[in-house]
């Protein structure tokens, strides 16, 4: 998985874990964070690796790695993702600069991350891609318009990638509300809070809670590809 060191990916990696996988937690710069997850993870297996989804040449070294050391792939988890708050209006605070760097980690990424491990996903015959996405995707109301942009791109990516790679591979998008995390630099915690009390159910979506839904998805909706579950106390509505 991409993204395992804090956060989502950390919680997937533990409900994974805790389901009989062999989990491969990919990091980007939190080399010591991976390895503390990697250490409390149960069963055996389990190890941390860099995987920057910006470079298809080192996902195609790490695709080759996972082939050699495990046979196999069943599943994959896109959790990766970057952002940045920037107010909606300021549209001069979103240069060129950000603006691509967060489409080529939170699009390009993703893609290029499936693309170097379909031929060995394929080979199992029943394998999952999972792309972590957001509601910020379908409501357009996020950290900054091309965060919403991204993924409401990857949630078409996932759309075309599950007739592309079917019968072999589902391709499932999970999107949360505002999590738990410290993901948003800048985001309090409150401003979490607030945010699900304005919701149905006034819940905090916490990193567990898309974990779950991401081994949901993985062991129990067999006949679904190509679309996302929100996972945010209806804050959708």
């Amino acid at each position: 998985m991409t993204g395992g060191s804090s956060g989502i990916g950390a919680a997937t990696a533990g409900r994974l874990a805790e389901q009989g996988a062999s989990v491969l937690v990919g990091f980007r710069s939190g080399a010591d964070r991976a390895a503390d997850v990697v250490a409390g993870l149960p069963g055996r297996g389990h190890r941390h690796l860099a995987i920057p989804i910006e470079d298809s040449q080192r996902l195609g070294e790490v695709a080759r790695l996972v082939e050699d050391e495990y046979g196999r792939c069943d599943v994959l988890v896109n959790s990766a993702g970057v952002t940045r708050k920037v107010r909606h209006s300021d549209l001069g605070a979103l240069d060129d600069e950000l603006f691509d760097s967060l489409m080529r980690i939170n699009v390009r990424g993703p893609f290029a991350t499936v693309r170097a491990f379909a031929p060995l996903m394929r080979s199992t015959g029943d394998a999952v891609v999972i792309n972590v996405s957001s509601i910020s995707g379908s409501t357009a109301s996020g950290s900054n318009i091309a965060y919403c942009a991204g993924k409401a791109a990857l949630d078409n990516l996932t759309m075309s990638l599950g007739r592309a790679l079917g019968p072999e591979i589902r391709v499932i998008g999970v999107a949360p509300a505002a999590v738990d995390t410290a993901f948003v630099p800048g985001r309090d915690r409150q401003a979490v809070l607030d945010q699900a009390t304005a919701t149905p159910l006034r819940v905090v979506v916490a990193p567990d809670d898309v974990a779950v839904a991401v081994v949901g998805a993985v062991t129990h909706f067999r006949t679904s590809t190509g679309t996302t579950f929100v996972v945010d106390g209806g804050k959708h509505l």
